[in-house]
């Protein structure tokens, strides 16, 4: 049996009325995606070779950093000019 990941932001997020995604979007084969009530957080492409595990330990940092910095992470939609 393998061992949890830890993902205490994601598990915080949604104890707080958000919600996380993972799957396709569009085009794109598989993404995961956190949003609270308002914002998205987070949206990130999954990489090739990427477990779901590391995905989503990627998407629990994403969080993290948003909470800390109130900055994004988006894999998604390109930069806008």
């Amino acid at each position: 049996m393998r061992a949890a990941i830890p993902v205490k932001n994601i598990e915080a997020l949604i104890d707080d009325g958000g919600d996380i995604t993972v799957g396709p979007i569009g085009p794109i084969e598989c993404a995961a995606t956190a949003a609270d009530g308002h914002n998205a957080l987070a949206m990130l492409v999954r990489r090739d070779g990427e477990t779901l595990n590391a995905l989503l330990n990627r998407l629990d940092k994403a969080i993290a950093r948003f909470y800390e910095t109130g900055e994004t992470t988006d894999e998604i939609n390109p930069p806008s000019d």
